[in-house]
């Protein structure tokens, strides 16, 4: 793989454009706690997405197609396991009971969260990786242990009363136990109490570093280079919030998604391994992580319509 695009000023000025679109978020479209609603979720689906790409465009212009490939495919592949943050946020707002409307600025500062420890798992795993080769064969080891265990429906059991960090903060914390609003942290008598939407975003904070430990090295399969990891995470994230109100309704119905991204994480594992007897090409890597997707998508769609027509005819088997 070639070396770094990361210069000094690509990163300040990569740095300063993701907090300017962060800033435009709280300040602008976060006045007010709202529904988001399908359409409007959809539309700024949308809106990261040509973000994203046209970023990727950029990278494919100034360091050209080898870069700009391994840009779009550690895209997809953060973009893909995503979906597994929202299944796991759909289980803690249902928990909790966190009101639509509030559930924005929960994400919301999540994903600022999530983009720092990305940040920092990143750059642990560049450390690592120049300085110890092996470690690559672990990540690799890991990542294929994790995509089975996926693929086979193993600790698929999110209950956020069980998180540590739940019980710890409930025992320590002083705690309001009604929603104030989109608040975090109220004043009652004089003293500070946290709210249990503050509760839910450690929640969530603490499940993405989960996330970060399987996603981070997923993407090393496919580069070294920091900037390109680090950015393409970044687009990723950005677009989960209102990806997440995008899929919430419909989650149920992708039966095979969780089987395509334990494949996806096992041929990147199994990538890793095998990378000094041989180097999968970046196009070829796209290809399968691609085929993989669409597949499990259009399996879960198939699986989903033979449901509704069986159900279909046992209602009208019962009518007549």
């Amino acid at each position: 793989m070639s070396g770094s695009v990361g210069s000094p000023l690509l990163w300040v000025g990569f740095t300063v454009l993701v907090f300017g679109i962060l800033a435009l978020d709280l300040g602008l479209f976060q006045r007010k706690p709202k529904d988001l609603h399908f359409k409007e979720a959809l539309f700024w689906v949308l809106i990261w997405v040509v973000t994203g790409l046209t970023f990727n465009a950029g990278i494919w212009f100034w360091f050209g197609p080898q870069k700009g490939l391994e840009f779009f495919t550690g895209y997809l592949i953060e973009y893909a396991l995503s979906v597994d943050n929202i299944f796991v946020f759909l289980i803690v707002f249902s928990y909790f009971a966190v009101p639509s409307k509030y559930q924005h600025r929960v994400i919301f500062w999540g994903i600022l969260g999530a983009m720092l420890m990305r940040g920092i798992f990143i750059g642990a795993g560049s450390i690592l990786l120049q300085k110890f080769h092996w470690i690559l064969y672990i990540f690799g080891g890991f990542l294929i242990f994790t995509g089975i265990r996926t693929m086979f429906g193993q600790g698929e059991e999110h209950d956020p009363s069980k998180n540590p960090v739940f019980r710890i903060f409930r025992k320590w914390v002083p705690m309001t136990t009604e929603f104030h609003g989109s608040k975090f942290i109220v004043k009652r008598d004089g003293r500070k109490l946290a709210t249990p939407l503050l509760l839910v975003l450690v929640v969530v904070e603490c499940t993405d570093v989960i996330f970060a430990i399987d996603s981070v090295p997923a993407i090393f399969a496919i580069t070294h280079d920091p900037f390109i990891i680090f950015s393409s995470n970044i687009f990723a994230i950005l677009g989960l919030r209102a990806l997440y109100f995008v899929l919430a309704g419909v989650m149920g119905r992708l039966r095979y998604l969780k089987v395509g991204l334990g494949l996806i994480l096992t041929f990147v594992g199994i990538k890793m391994v095998i990378e000094k007897l041989y180097k999968f090409p970046i196009g070829a890597s796209l290809a399968i992580i691609g085929t993989i997707l669409a597949l499990s998508v259009i399996a879960s769609l198939v699986y989903q319509k033979r449901q509704i027509q069986t159900a279909e005819t046992r209602s009208v088997e019962k009518a007549s």
